[in-house]
């Protein structure tokens, strides 16, 4: 007996020994939230975690057919899968070190964000409004009043804690971005959707919340002999 029909056969036993009213709830369709209970639900999940680190999975992917404008997205890094460590703190300090297949890091340091590239001895060094305000890095890391400014929060299933987002901004960098959290109330998916047809998950693993994160963590300094981009 194959899956499907294996499937089909417990739905009915389940309809004949369960009582109708049962078998009426097993196919009711989920119930959303309301605007005003999506976003107190987010805002709640997110300032119960002031601290979190995590190690992450990260795959980006094409869904339709539209040119990708986005060069830092070139062919070779579409369906690879990167693979790192993060930690944030809030509000506005975040660390994301990518370690396979080629190593960079991320580092807000509280009022700059830098990008550092160890192959090519550079670091691009952005203001962290600039860099920060529209992007996921907010939603783990940032003010959660600043967060409700810059998004729309739904929630399908107001029994689920899953929430997507939908920047208010026309300009943002994506259209929607999906968060899931897990059993232990942090986030253990993200997915962003962009106008140009790319698709990026982010899975989490080895989840811990509010940990004791070192400073210095968030204190980068590019190693000698950098070269320094101002953008």
């Amino acid at each position: 007996m194959n899956f499907v029909k294996k499937m089909a056969y417990a739905a009915t036993i389940g309809a004949m020994t369960l009582a109708p009213v049962v078998s009426t709830q097993l196919f009711a369709a989920p119930t959303a939230a309301s605007a005003q209970q999506a976003t107190s639900s987010l805002v709640k999940q997110l300032s119960g975690l002031q601290r979190l680190t995590a190690d992450f999975e990260q795959t980006t992917k094409v869904t339709n057919s539209k040119p990708s404008k986005n060069k830092s997205l070139t062919a070779q890094h579409m369906n690879q899968t990167f693979k790192g460590t993060m930690k944030v703190e809030r509000p506005g300090k975040f660390y994301w070190e990518t370690t396979s297949p080629a190593k960079q890091t991320i580092v807000t340091t509280g009022k700059l964000v830098w990008i550092y590239d160890p192959d090519l001895q550079q670091a691009v060094r952005q203001s962290l409004d600039d860099q920060i305000a529209n992007t996921p890095a907010l939603l783990l890391s940032g003010n959660t009043n600043q967060i409700m400014q810059s998004y729309r929060v739904t929630q399908p299933d107001r029994t689920k804690l899953y929430y997507t987002l939908y920047p208010k901004q026309e300009d943002s960098a994506f259209q929607s971005m999906t968060i899931s959290f897990g059993a232990n109330k942090a986030p253990n998916l993200m997915i962003l959707q962009d106008s140009l047809g790319q698709t990026t998950y982010v899975r989490l693993s080895n989840i811990k919340g509010n940990p004791k994160i070192p400073a210095s963590v968030f204190n980068f300094a590019p190693p000698k002999g950098t070269d320094i981009i101002d953008q």
